[in-house]
């Protein structure tokens, strides 16, 4: 299966993750963070992956790249990558995917940046791990990648230090160290998390335009799908560790079929909305990954449940080509408006 795999994976997805575990071992009880979980994603494509805090996200990036180094924690499942699968790499070929490979971006650049290093350093310090470059194609490189993220003066910047920065600009910097080795996929972790509106909207801009320019597919991580409408191809909805939705963007916006992705969906503002209307939240909470509910893992909180929802846990339905849910209110011949 894995040689047929290596084979076509030009042909087919440049990343595949199927049944993708996630358990954490606490004394004589399981915590499942992300819990069969699949997917996939296209070169040049945006997949969004959305859901409230704890539901299991940044844990599923973080498994993609191997980055979970806790004893208690396993991992199980199957993510091909170019026709291999990463789960069965040994550590000294992992390092040679991340970073040059698969790049990540994280939510917090303050904390992700090294106070005492100047940015060109530590630009610099990524290229050289990946790339056979001298000194001076090295420095070159590190200015052409912050020109590249829009970064004014690129030559006299490259010499700053991170708290010479604002926010912004400190994330351009993540994202050209991310960008500076021409990875295959970009995985972005919540990146315009700690930022104001305006300079979100610049880095979500930023970030769609280097896609179509370098051709890099895009992991798009955060709790916000009106963020996730700026600049997913496809969605996926994840909650407490499991996915409920996963559809193109469109679909997710203009018939959710989960009544979680409702609930999402009407909890953001909107402009042309009639004044006074007010937002809607969903009430409760995620539940405790060491004691889910029985059934539907959703139905505590959803004003939709049924008696089976309590019982038994739905499995993922496909609706039509591409739109697939995890709800037993859905009906294949006709689906309940939530």
């Amino acid at each position: 299966m894995e040689t047929r795999a290596k084979k076509n994976w030009k042909n087919e997805m440049l990343l595949s993750v199927s049944n993708l575990k996630v358990h954490f071992y606490i004394e004589d009880k399981v915590a499942k963070a992300v819990d069969g979980v699949d997917f996939s994603i296209r070169k040049n494509e945006i997949l969004g992956i959305v859901g409230e805090s704890g539901s299991g996200k940044s844990v599923c990036a973080l498994s993609i790249l191997r980055l979970l180094y806790i004893p208690s924690c396993k991992i199980s499942g199957q993510i091909y990558f170019k026709g291999e699968n990463l789960l069965k790499l040994n550590e000294r070929q992992m390092q040679k995917i991340r970073g040059k490979e698969i790049s990540l971006i994280f939510q917090e650049p303050t904390t992700s940046l090294n106070p005492v290093l100047t940015i060109g350093d530590q630009i610099a310090e990524s290229i050289k791990l990946h790339q056979k470059l001298d000194k001076i194609k090295t420095w070159e490189k590190v200015v052409e990648m912050l020109k590249l993220v829009k970064i004014p003066e690129p030559f006299r910047r490259a010499k700053e230090y991170p708290h010479e920065m604002s926010g912004g600009m400190k994330q351009r910097v993540m994202i050209a160290m991310a960008l500076s080795s021409n990875p295959s996929i970009l995985i972005a972790d919540e990146p315009t998390t700690a930022l104001d509106v305006t300079t979100e909207k610049q880095i979500l801009y930023l970030i769609k335009d280097l896609q179509k320019k370098l051709g890099t597919a895009v992991i798009f991580i955060s709790h916000n799908l009106g963020v996730i409408a700026e600049v997913a191809d496809k969605v996926l909805v994840m909650y407490a560790g499991k996915v409920l939705e996963y559809a193109p963007v469109n679909k997710i916006f203009q018939q959710p079929k989960h009544p979680y992705t409702s609930g999402l969906l009407k909890s953001i503002p909107k402009l042309n909305a009639p004044r006074g209307i007010k937002l809607e939240a969903i009430p409760g909470r995620l539940p405790d990954s060491l004691a889910l509910p029985r059934g539907c893992l959703f139905h505590p909180r959803c004003k939709f449940a049924i008696d089976i929802c309590k019982k038994k846990e739905p499995k993922m339905e496909k609706i039509r080509d591409n739109h697939i849910v995890r709800c037993w209110m859905y009906n294949k011949e006709e689906a309940i408006n939530f």
